[in-house]
């Protein structure tokens, strides 16, 4: 007798997921590379660390963790509403934006519906829709990595209920013109709410870019996704927002758990969206470590997507797997593109000026001895 017939039958929609897989944690390298000096440029993160203001408000908070967190997250809320010029009813906060697109999920999508994913991105779009039975459709984007949103339009239907967009996008670090993302929202009917997912757009430099935010005040049914795991340095604390039309942020708190984001996060966050010194070192910092890593690249003859964001995409062809695994013996963690069925490339996060040239004088060596 099989286990499986002994105990309960999961959901089918459950059989259909596969759990998240995140880049390789630095104490893992190091014990199985028996490594002292480990550099992590795999998840993105804010080489600068978090933001000080938002480590003291930490600090002043620690001896009241014997209290609940504010359920509401009302002192968030009015301090993001006011940052970005909005009412409070149009921000919902999450314990990262995961949560934000499983709520969503919860409230809006049924069996059968319809999701568009852009192909490939972020996982966790899919997840959200596969956990409530939705069908996913993925909409590859073109051979340069730019979404092609004539067709995603052409692939809506009547029972399309929610479309993804992640500008800047990841992995590649593309991003839609503000004309392009416009027309493409003109076009989209009233049953279907859009998700502009801007977890890199504090360090979207193009002239032309648009974080969606103009359609959120003209009432259109779009979710602006935001966090503080990147620009602010707060990815250990697992926090990030939503912003929307009241209507769809009310559906979004029906079915949220309470006390979804504790208190540290919650404080840390608040204090966070004040500190704009660290927010102009970090877009410094990063800047400067994409033109190192270009020209790195450049130098080396690998091709490679200009990114708006903290990270490049790169291109290895077949030899890019071997790279990744002789990266990590040399104590390099990046992220293989095979996650996103890109099995020719790596994504590269933008580190610190050290971390980048530790990062480069790796891959000399391993280029070298991969001949």
């Amino acid at each position: 007798m099989s286990l499986g017939s002994i105990f309960p039958s999961t959901r089918k929609q459950v059989e259909q997921l596969e759990p998240y897989s995140p880049g390789k944690p630095i104490w893992e390298v190091q014990r199985e590379w028996g490594l002292e000096r480990v550099v992590k440029l795999a998840s993105n993160e804010n080489p600068l660390g978090p933001s000080p203001k938002a480590v003291e408000a930490i600090m002043q908070q620690l001896a009241e963790l014997h209290r609940y967190p504010d359920s509401s997250g009302g002192e968030l809320k009015r301090a993001i509403a006011l940052h970005y010029q909005l009412q409070e009813q149009q921000v919902m906060i999450g314990n990262g934006a995961d949560e934000l697109i499983t709520l969503l999920s919860e409230a809006y999508l049924e069996d059968g519906d319809e999701v568009l994913v852009p192909s490939p991105s972020f996982t966790e779009y899919a997840f959200g829709g596969k956990l409530m039975g939705a069908k996913i459709v993925e909409i590859p984007l073109d051979p340069r990595f730019n979404y092609n949103l004539d067709r995603m339009a052409s692939a809506v239907t009547d029972r399309t209920k929610i479309i993804y967009l992640c500008s800047p996008h990841n992995p590649t670090g593309s991003y839609i013109p503000r004309s392009s993302l416009d027309s493409f929202i003109q076009k989209l009917p009233s049953h279907v709410i859009l998700v502009l997912d801007g977890a890199y757009s504090h360090y979207a430099t193009a002239g032309d870019y648009s974080n969606g935010l103009d359609w959120v005040r003209r009432n259109k049914s779009v979710v602006v996704l935001q966090t503080f795991s990147k620009i602010y340095g707060l990815a250990g604390l697992r926090i990030g927002f939503a912003l929307s039309v009241e209507p769809i942020i009310a559906a979004m708190h029906r079915v949220k758990e309470p006390f979804n984001v504790n208190t540290l996060a919650q404080k840390a966050a608040v204090a966070a969206l004040t500190d704009e010194e660290h927010v102009q070192r970090s877009l410094a910092v990063n800047e400067e470590g994409r033109r190192y890593l270009y020209a790195a690249f450049e130098a080396k003859g690998l091709p490679y997507t200009p990114s708006m964001s903290n990270f490049i995409l790169v291109e290895f062809g077949e030899i890019a797997y071997r790279v990744y695994q002789h990266l990590l013996k040399q104590g390099i963690i990046v992220r293989y593109g095979g996650t996103w069925g890109l099995t020719g490339h790596l994504r590269v996060s933008v580190g610190s000026e050290l971390e980048n040239r530790l990062f480069v004088e790796a891959l000399d060596k391993v280029l070298s001895q991969l001949g």
